[in-house]
């Protein structure tokens, strides 16, 4: 692989022309009108302008990414995450075109993308699944015939897509139409597609997801767990690994179960296998595998010391796994923020606008991922995400003593951010303690 596209924006674009670069890969960024003064774009060997801000007319756009790909010499493709990471046509389109696509087969894609698939496959492969529809539905009284013997509260989940749109909890019956249309009609407008799929919807869980890679000779590894629990509206918020609420048996059999899977499949490339786990009980169940790089892979890079982007270019291009035949050891304590911008005590209400002030903080504990800068303008089009803080230590309790200083450390103005919520939830007794759970943002904090 000689020339990569950057099919992406924002911080994930920054991270992929690194992880190029220390491959000796040259990159192609593209850009809308609205980010032409953000850094990926003169960071790439070369950047070209697609289209108008909205990403239906941008990042968006597949015949315009596939002819600037063409037209620029690209011989591979990298999707970032979100836009068109998990959209399996447009991995036939790049196949199509002779561009290798930098993530999982399109086959790949269209198993995981459709949950009640997804859900038949893990079973087979003897992968606990949580209680829920055999199928997807369309149609609201299919859906109705069966939600009694699933039981309440019930989870609607869009078949295709993720990151909690077309997604919605039915505490009772007497809920369910309405919030079933409403479900289908996000689903539709995000995803194209208006198929629901239900499960049952457990109270006080935790999410546990497995970093997880293959490639095509064979190999399969795992790079451990992150604990994704912090949550709100079923968007993730903060990320931590190691998972500490849970022991080494315990980490072992989810660990094992990820990899069951990824290996019952032929899975290449980086992926995320989630799970929800009861921490009553002791039970965990899969709900999805994510089939792209997450937001929150900086976690699992900082305890492994590897470099998971870089590690998706020279798997695409047919190279094995460089710790394959083993999984990375881990070491220390991890604590991802998504620094947004976003106001907290309005509801999160987005805050684009200008960087007056923009300092992160800096020690050799830290590492910082973003795109953005003092003076730059934040564009309302798009994900609020302006970078991820990273900060490590030797176990949670120093990690966590450290991101105090660092949230309190970062100067920002101009805009609302989620520095302050960060900060009112590293201090809360409950997260101190681990007694949170996905839904405690909600039913807690506020």
């Amino acid at each position: 692989m000689k020339r990569v596209l950057v099919a992406n924006r924002g911080e994930i674009a920054v991270r992929i022309i690194e992880a190029c670069r220390s491959c000796g890969v040259e990159t192609v960024a593209v850009y809308s009108q609205a980010d032409e003064s953000s850094s990926h774009v003169w960071m790439a060997d070369q950047a070209v302008r697609i289209g108008r801000p909205p990403a239906s007319e941008s990042y968006l756009c597949v015949n315009k990414l596939l002819h600037v790909a063409l037209e620029t010499g690209c011989d591979g493709l990298h999707p970032g995450y979100g836009f068109l990471s998990e959209r399996s046509g447009f991995v036939d389109q790049c196949t199509a075109e002779g561009i290798t696509f930098i993530g999982p087969t399109a086959d790949h894609i269209r198993l995981m993308g459709d949950k009640a698939e997804a859900r038949r496959t893990v079973t087979a492969l003897g992968v606990p699944v949580v209680p829920g529809s055999e199928g997807a539905f369309s149609d609201i009284d299919e859906a109705y015939a069966v939600v009694q013997d699933i039981g309440f509260p019930l989870l609607i989940k869009a078949r295709s897509g993720g990151g909690g749109r077309g997604m919605r909890v039915v505490e009772d019956i007497s809920q369910f139409r309405s919030l079933f249309a409403q479900a289908r009609s996000e689903a539709e407008a995000a995803f194209g597609d208006g198929e629901l799929y239900l499960e049952r919807y457990f109270q006080r869980i935790r999410h546990i997801e497995v970093q997880v890679f293959g490639d095509r000779h064979g190999n399969v590894s795992h790079l451990g767990e992150r604990d994704c629990t912090l949550q709100r509206r079923h968007q993730k918020l903060l990320e931590e690994t190691p998972s500490t609420v849970i022991d080494d048996s315990k980490r072992d059999s989810i660990c094992n179960a990820a990899v069951a899977i990824t290996r019952g499949i032929n899975y290449e490339g980086a992926g995320t296998v989630e799970f929800i786990y009861d921490d009553l009980s002791g039970e965990f169940f899969f709900i999805e595998m994510k089939t792209r790089v997450q937001v929150e892979h900086t976690i699992s890079e900082v305890v492994t010391g590897l470099a998971l982007v870089g590690e998706q270019v020279l798997v695409a291009a047919g190279d094995p796994l460089s710790f394959a035949g083993k999984n990375p050891d881990r070491e220390g304590h991890a604590i991802e923020f998504r620094i947004n911008a976003e106001d907290p005590a309005r509801d999160f209400l987005p805050s684009p606008g200008i960087l007056k002030r923009w300092v992160p903080p800096q020690a050799e504990w830290i590492r910082f991922d973003s795109h953005v800068y003092q003076g730059y303008t934040i564009p309302p089009y798009y994900d609020s995400l302006l970078g991820k803080l990273i900060v490590r230590g030797r176990d949670r309790d120093e990690a966590l003593e450290r991101s105090r200083a660092a949230l309190r450390a970062f100067e920002v103005q101009g805009v609302a951010t989620t520095i302050p919520f960060h900060l009112r939830v590293i201090d809360h007794p409950d997260f101190i303690s681990n007694q949170v759970h996905t839904r405690w943002v909600e039913t807690e904090l506020k």
